[in-house]
């Protein structure tokens, strides 16, 4: 855990979230900014800066938060689908550097 990281804060429980969501590997927590009806942020609980800080060890942990997405996303809601987003780096507009999956659904999204 990195203890300047709000991310590793809140899995730890220093800094109180709504846990959606929480098992070995990862907790789902509501986005404190919204940009959807719903916007779920998915962490995984070990902390890794951006995907490009991934190791061939973390492949079973990503395998595995793109096998619950779709229970997670069903469970809040989104039954007729949604949208995942991983920014990657400043010039991809990740601005807290733990990284994580957005899960935005329940309205019309924009286009890209």
């Amino acid at each position: 855990m990195m203890t300047d990281c709000i991310f590793c804060q809140i899995v730890e429980g220093s800094i109180p979230a709504p846990r959606l969501y929480e098992d070995r590997d990862f907790i789902v927590i509501p986005d404190k900014y919204p940009k959807a009806p719903v916007h779920l942020l998915v962490i995984p609980k070990i902390h890794i800066a951006s995907l490009d800080d991934l190791k061939p060890d973390h492949e079973p942990l990503l395998g595995r938060a793109m096998a619950i997405l779709p229970r997670i996303a069903r469970e809040q809601g989104l039954k007729n689908g949604f949208r995942t987003i991983i920014n990657t780096g400043p010039g991809g507009g990740q601005e807290v550097f733990h990284l994580h999956i957005h899960v935005l659904g329940g309205g019309r999204l924009p286009g890209f």
